[in-house]
């Protein structure tokens, strides 16, 4: 059904009223927006679309269409969606895979040209994206905005190529997402003159404060693992013209729950006016973006929802261009299964290829992972050394963490994490930001190999293992998504979820979602590469 008659009280979050009226739509597009009175009790509220003004559509293990499949049902109407992780994996072919995958349902994704490809030059990725490329990218229709500008260090000593690239965005007038987590004060402001207008990546409410002032955007990010909204949501009192939501990382199991509809309903909760959390969540990514979203206007796209109420958020219907996508808690996006890209190149592992050499040290620099974080801290340990070798240390919650490349054959590169609270067994996964190497942890080197070769001989996956059992989520498309129905892989990932808790004894909130972020260099204070052990403070690799 694209034309029809919509009757409720009709949320104007621009004019700040609640009016009783209808909605005439045809074609897909609004026709009238008629106000019959004063909002009535009991009747159901029209606003527009929730937006997420900031995904990874990767992150989700699903493919768009699949991601928007489990969307719709939480008043989702539209994404700005980064390609950053699979162009690591594909490069242009797979920015390129996820627009035609999205164009296939009725769902405004809207996704930006990665701008860090890879992400820096201390690790192996499939693919590289240069200024030539980013243009080529930039003048396409289907990409709106150049993506989060990672390598901040570039921007702020003039790095050339980074800022060819700022300037083909500002030539075609499309908006430059950042990324700079704990930049203050001048190098703040240095970063946000370049032209960088968001950044998502703010964890207290002063460096907020700092960037906003500047004239920065604000997205206040709580995904499956980075969750900065109480940290945040106070400033959208008097910034709400300025803020936006967004999840950046979400696993299929909570976006099965709830997306940026539960975030309206915490802000509400919090005594947050309304209308100022609705700006947020629907209004501002739409203007900010130029998307091609409906704001609930005459002559606008037909992308509005209709919900219970105004504190919970509980949506009873959601249309895109007219077209009824979700009601009742139910997807009417059907499934239909996603061609495949991938690229991965890599052998079985065994034992010996994960020996950590003693080399007659006392003491190392171990990552210390921190829940609901993306930045970990750097310890200095004394481990456990058997024979000349660092073995993991269950007791002290020290175990082994590798990251094999998996484009070429190459050595393992080998560390120490804290604070996984693993007691038995390994995990392993294809999903590694930013390159997407494997990555994984284990109590001891038998339990790794066997989590490690799991997802090998899948070209893909998350693995978790104990000595009595074996578990894999085959993510064949670039290693980081499923082809599958949306609502399978999250009862599968929550299979998984709960073994790596329940037996193999992980205390993390999203065990692997925080597994995935140990190899993100460019976020602080200690990552592992493929090429070895990184200080992101330095920039630079631990000797």
């Amino acid at each position: 059904m694209l034309s029809g008659k919509i009757t409720g009280n009709i949320v104007n979050i621009l004019n700040k009223t609640i009016q009783f009226g209808e909605v005439d739509f045809a074609h897909g597009i609004i026709q009238q927006v008629t106000v019959c009175g004063p909002e009535k009790e009991n009747e159901p509220y029209i606003l527009p679309g929730f937006i997420d003004s900031h995904v990874h559509v990767e992150s989700s293990m699903l493919v768009p269409s699949e991601f928007a499949k489990l969307a719709v049902v939480h008043g989702t109407t539209g994404t700005i969606s980064d390609p950053h992780e699979i162009a690591n994996v594909c490069g242009m072919e797979g920015v390129k895979y996820m627009i035609e995958n999205g164009n296939t349902v009725p769902f405004k994704f809207h996704f930006g040209a990665p701008s860090c490809v890879p992400a820096t030059a201390f690790e192996t990725a499939g693919a590289k994206l240069d200024a030539d490329d980013v243009n080529t990218l930039l003048t396409m229709p289907e990409i709106n905005y150049l993506s989060e500008m990672m390598n901040f260090p570039g921007v702020l000593f003039g790095d050339e190529e980074v800022m060819k690239k700022i300037e083909l965005a500002k030539q075609k007038n499309k908006p430059v997402d950042g990324h700079a987590p704990g930049l203050r004060g001048e190098q703040a402001k240095k970063y946000i003159d370049a032209g960088i207008s968001t950044d998502h990546e703010c964890f207290t409410a002063d460096e907020a404060l700092d960037k906003l002032k500047y004239g920065m955007k604000i997205l206040i990010r709580e995904g499956s693992a980075a969750k900065n909204f109480e940290a945040l949501i106070p400033l959208l009192h008097d910034h709400y013209e300025n803020m936006m939501f967004c999840s950046d990382d979400k696993h299929p199991d909570s976006l099965e729950l709830g997306h940026i509809n539960q975030l309206c309903a915490r802000a509400v909760a919090k005594g947050i006016d309304v209308f100022k959390v609705l700006r947020a969540a629907c209004i501002n990514p739409v203007l900010h973006y130029n998307m091609r979203c409906g704001l609930l206007r005459k002559q606008d796209a037909a992308d509005f929802i209709v919900v219970q109420n105004l504190t919970d958020f509980k949506v009873i219907q959601t249309y895109i261009n007219g077209a009824l996508v979700a009601k009742n808690g139910q997807s009417l996006i059907s499934t239909s299964r996603a061609a495949v890209i991938n690229q991965f190149h890599c052998s079985p592992v065994t034992s010996a290829d994960l020996v950590l050499n003693a080399n007659g040290r006392n003491e190392m620099a171990v990552i210390e992972a921190l829940d609901g974080q993306l930045i970990t801290n750097k310890l200095m340990v004394k481990p456990l050394i058997k024979e000349g070798k660092i073995i993991s240390d269950t007791n002290q919650d020290l175990l082994k963490i590798a990251v094999i490349n998996r484009y070429k054959k190459a050595p393992p590169a080998v560390a120490l994490i804290h604070n996984t609270g693993l007691k038995k067994g390994a995990l392993a996964s294809t999903v590694a930001h930013d390159s997407h190497n494997i990555v994984a942890i284990g109590v001891d080197d038998e339990s790794m190999c066997n989590a490690i070769n799991l997802v090998i001989q899948h070209k893909g996956g998350i693995s978790a293992v104990s000595n009595e059992a074996s578990h894999i989520l085959p993510l064949p498309v670039a290693g980081l998504m499923s082809n599958e129905d949306g609502y399978r892989i999250s009862a599968e990932y929550s299979a998984i979820d709960q073994f790596t808790k329940e037996v193999l004894g992980s205390t993390l909130t999203a065990p692997f979602m925080t597994l995935s972020f140990m190899a993100l260099l460019v976020i602080p204070h200690l990552k592992l590469s493929d090429k070895g052990l990184f200080d992101g403070d330095k920039f630079a690799f631990v000797p």
